[in-house]
């Protein structure tokens, strides 16, 4: 990489946010360094040495932009020209109303846009503590998978403890494997997603006998034992295992990943299933499938065990087995500024998932708008943030500053957190009637509030846009 060390951007770690931000950074024409440690070292949950390597589900979840906050910000990412979105696009696989992706062709297709750009240079090999002195823009997108030396200098650095949870990983299922004169294929309330049509999952069917055996098996089953210094890490409420959420209580999972609603089984139409397994395909060529929300620690005798008891798949055979992973994130409202960047040493910014933000799309988002600042800051400029009401400004604003204010004494802890319309600043005037004049009632409300909240997101991103990313759209 030639050119002054002052005008390069060094990216740490290739994964969503790490290959997002390089794209756009090299997008912009400014030169960057990307260093990824695998396969040099690998991690607990990686398999390959792809870029952007998908180690948990293969679904970006809802592509639905007028009434889901995700399914907003891949039309926000997809307005940025996002590398990410753009792979997702093209190696998408049928999910219903969700977005999912064939993982090896995701990553290739990463891979090679990012190989094949003249102004990035992929470094194979663990940037193992503090970046060099003289990296002067830096962007650390290690993910929960930071490295052991690197995470203790960051810590050294702040004076703070990374906080840690748990992520667990759902099994995966081949095909044929699975016996189609039990299960079937139908959406929940057949609905039809992007590259789907309405029967895009398999769906596993219980009995009441049936679900409680389950149920009891999974909490009596053996799971893997923490280490010492494991023991109190919090699960992230949205990727818990299947037996975490078993013994909160025996009606749990079929009120969550489990629930008999919008499903009929075509085999015995008039028997409404007690609870309802569902598998959802996995690669492009529909040879495997995972069990969606079947996150587990399970020991891998006992998943096989346990899981051939589903209806089903008494014979399945798994690609893959669920397992478990240690997740790290940085107290971000405190230790980072409104750009991203570390207080501490301002010439290290930090994006993905140990910013505090959570989902494969959010970690992503956040690569994206670093890679942004990152490259204002090398062409000598600022680049002024997303607006609030925006996905990606209200998702930045939950990482740099949504858990500041308390209204009681004493301290609240950071969590990660999804995108949710829950973090959008409020409308100023709340919808009331119909196109038609007529009022709106009930869920009407509801969804009338989404969809204001959506079109006045992607109408204020568009003007952002156009106000502050020409020179960069033109560099």
């Amino acid at each position: 990489m030639t050119g002054p060390q002052s005008n390069i951007v060094h990216v740490i770690g290739a994964g969503l946010a790490g290959s997002e931000a390089a794209w756009q950074v090299a997008k912009s024409g400014v030169p960057v360094v990307l260093h990824e440690m695998r396969p040099t070292r690998m991690t607990e949950a990686h398999r390959t040495d792809g870029l952007a390597e998908l180690v948990c589900s293969n679904s970006f979840r809802s592509d639905d932009a007028a009434n889901n906050a995700v399914g907003l910000l891949h039309a926000e990412m997809r307005r940025l020209d996002s590398l990410i979105m753009r792979a997702a696009d093209a190696n998408q696989v049928p999910a219903g109303g969700a977005l999912a992706v064939d993982r090896d062709g995701f990553s290739a297709a990463v891979t090679r846009a990012l190989n094949d750009h003249p102004l990035i240079e992929i470094a194979r090999g663990e940037v193992a503590g503090l970046p060099p002195a003289e990296w002067s823009n830096v962007i650390v997108a290690t993910g929960p998978l930071t490295s052991a030396p690197l995470a203790e200098a960051i810590r050294e650095l702040t004076d703070e403890n990374a906080l840690a949870f748990f992520d667990a990983i759902a099994p995966i299922v081949h095909r044929e494997s699975i016996d189609m004169s039990v299960a079937w294929f139908q959406s929940r309330y057949d609905k039809v997603g992007p590259g789907g049509n309405g029967a895009d999952y398999i769906n596993c069917p219980m009995t009441k006998e049936q679900y409680d055996g389950f149920v009891a098996a999974l909490i009596a089953g053996e799971k893997t034992e923490f280490k010492e210094w494991e023991t109190n890490t919090p699960y992230f409420d949205g990727c818990l295992p299947i037996e975490v959420m078993a013994e909160r209580g025996p009606e749990t999972l079929r009120h969550g990943p489990m629930k008999p609603v919008g499903l009929t089984n075509p085999h015995d139409p008039t028997t409404k299933p007690y609870a309802i397994v569902q598998l959802r395909q996995d690669n492009k060529l529909g040879t495997l499938y995972n069990i969606v929300g079947f996150q587990t620690k399970l020991k891998y005798g006992e998943q096989q065990r346990i899981f051939r008891t589903i209806p089903g798949l008494e014979n399945a055979e798994f690609a893959r087995l669920g397992g478990l992973h240690r997740n790290t994130f940085l107290n971000s409202p405190k230790l980072l500024d409104g750009q991203l960047r570390l207080r501490a040493q301002p010439r290290l910014r930090f994006a993905g998932q140990m910013t505090g933000c959570e989902g494969y799309v959010e970690s992503a988002s956040v690569g994206l708008i670093a890679g942004l600042y990152a490259a204002a800051d090398a062409r000598g400029e600022m680049l002024v943030s997303p607006p609030a009401t925006t996905a990606l400004g209200s998702l930045l604003g939950h990482i740099t500053g949504g858990h500041i204010e308390t209204i009681e004494p004493g301290t609240r802890s950071f969590q990660p957190m999804n995108i949710n319309f829950g973090l959008f600043p409020p409308l100023a005037t709340v919808p009331t009637k119909k196109p038609d004049g007529t009022r709106l009632r009930g869920n009407e409300k509801t969804v009338a509030k989404k969809q204001a909240l959506s079109a006045r997101a992607l109408a204020d991103l568009d003007r952002w846009i156009a106000d502050h990313l020409r020179i960069a759209a033109a560099a």
